[in-house]
């Protein structure tokens, strides 16, 4: 891996120290190579007078110490390394800040609220598949919340309040008290200072709302092990983990599954201004998201505009990297979505259509690792590719068009049952398997057409066409009989 090929953003937040390095590659993409995380507690090291605490500074200090071990060699052009609300608020930061720089090896900038907010948008945003919504993002950090409106890649508004789950933790839970009057004083004061956003950010504006960073994971986490879809949060979900903590009584008493030691002490300021957020701005649904400030200063040092058809770019950088036979690629996309048009149902959402035209492109992804079972390796890789931003039902449909455009259909169980999946399927596989000389294949005596009513698709080919194709015309035998083991039928007529 070349050295300039990296990039490298060092995040100094209130609880957590982050290191992530990133590689450009292909189209301009970037691929984490390697993320450490230190949970520094600086926050928590601010005293009466807003000044850090030694013991705190030391703990910082020591972390960057370790950081910049790891970025030697590194250029001042790839790294980027920011502070944020602790140090916008610290006394004597000017000397946490000159000691720090030398020991990372590189400048530390502290950056206003604002600015951290468009940051922490365009991480968000190059996680995100394409849409044209109008994206709401929550981020509370120890001692800031920042949110931000936005379009594509795009931060339109930006603001940043001065509370977080460290700040309202120690402000309100500080002795591990849990109890229902300090949770009433918690939410009504993260209301008053949160009172500027019902204004700014009024839920005409937005059309979607994400919640990225610690405690939006944290709480995800916890709501998962509960039993619960913890990729969504939601006002009865956050009620219900303030119920379970009003039931322990104290944070030493607090047992949840997936909470982690070091997020004991600040998870209730966390639950607390969360649900000040959701209430002051009638948020139904968050969707917790992985992007974070670190992805938007490699996006920053990068420079790079998105490119205008993002998924295209995504699909043509997966080909590259993977070694895919392009021609082979659009030849199968082509015929997939010909058979198609004569099975789409009307019912038929975005989702079929888009999963098609994905599994057509990228079918031979898994060729790279191995040509046996290669639709198994291809099924894997895509299903689990950091790298394309597709949404979770888009990527599981493509993972099981390709896994199931090639052997058994077995292997997809009770799925294969759904229209939505079946048809585009039996459109594949038929496509690969008339594309298999790799050379377009002549349709014009090949007709193709389904029954809704009885769930059967009737494949019509001429005497001449079986004759002058007669691999082709054996392999859509084998397909006949592939489809027969299934809850569908395929019938193959020929005609004079």
């Amino acid at each position: 891996m070349a050295p300039e090929s990296l990039l490298a953003a060092v995040d100094l937040g209130s609880n957590s120290f982050r290191l992530e390095i990133g590689r450009i590659g292909s189209h301009q993409r970037i691929e984490r190579v390697e993320y450490l995380k230190e949970m520094v507690r600086l926050g928590g090291g601010l005293n009466a007078q807003n000044a850090l605490t030694r013991e705190a500074m030391e703990r910082g200090w020591a972390c960057l110490a370790r950081f910049g071990e790891r970025l030697t060699g590194f250029a001042p052009a790839q790294v980027c390394a920011v502070a944020t609300q602790t140090l916008r608020e610290a006394r004597n930061r000017a000397e946490f800040i000159e000691r720090g720089s030398e020991l990372l090896g590189f400048p530390i900038t502290i950056i206003p609220g604002e600015e951290e907010a468009r940051l922490i948008y365009r991480g968000v945003a190059s996680v995100l598949a394409p849409s044209q919504q109008r994206r709401l993002v929550i981020d509370i950090g120890g001692r800031s919340t920042e949110i931000t409106l936005g379009q594509h890649s795009q931060a339109l508004q930006c603001a940043s309040f001065p509370l977080g789950s460290v700040s309202w933790s120690g402000l309100f839970f500080a002795d591990g008290v849990l109890d229902k009057a300090r949770f009433a004083a918690a939410i009504s004061a993260a209301q008053s200072t949160l009172a500027a956003a019902s204004t700014d950010y009024p839920s005409t504006a937005w059309d979607c709302a994400y919640a990225s960073s610690g405690t939006a994971h944290a709480l995800g986490d916890i709501l998962t092990a509960l039993g619960m879809d913890g990729h969504v949060i939601t006002p009865h979900k956050l009620y219900h983990l303030k119920t379970l903590l009003l039931q322990a009584g104290h944070i030493d008493q607090l047992r949840l599954p997936a909470l982690k030691e070091e997020r004991r002490p600040v998870l209730a300021g966390g639950i607390s201004v969360m649900l000040a957020v959701v209430e002051q701005l009638n948020i139904t649904e968050l969707e917790v998201t992985h992007g974070a400030l670190r992805q938007g200063l490699l996006h920053d040092l990068l420079e790079h505009e998105p490119p205008a058809d993002k998924e295209a770019a995504e699909i043509l950088a997966l080909q590259q990297d993977f070694g895919i036979d392009t021609a082979q690629a659009e030849r199968v996309h082509h015929v997939a979505t010909t058979l198609w048009a004569s099975l789409c149902p009307a019912e038929a959402g975005d989702t079929a259509h888009d999963a098609l035209r994905i599994a057509a492109l990228l079918h031979e992804v898994g060729m790279c690792v191995a040509l046996n079972d290669y639709h198994h390796h291809g099924a894997y890789i895509l299903r689990h590719c950091a790298h394309a931003t597709w949404s979770d039902a888009l990527r599981q449909r493509i993972s099981q068009l390709v896994l199931g455009h090639q052997g058994k259909l077995r292997k997809l169980d009770a799925a294969i049952a759904v229209p939505e999946l079946a048809l585009p399927l039996m459109a594949l596989r038929l496509a690969t398997q008339l594309c298999h000389a790799r050379r377009t294949p002549e349709l014009s005596g090949l007709t193709l057409s389904y029954d809704s009513k009885n769930t059967a698709c009737q494949l019509q080919i001429t005497h001449a066409w079986a004759s002058a194709y007669p691999q082709s015309a054996r392999l859509l035998e084998q397909e006949v009989l592939a489809w027969s083991k299934t809850p569908w039928s395929l019938q193959l007529q020929r005609l004079p």
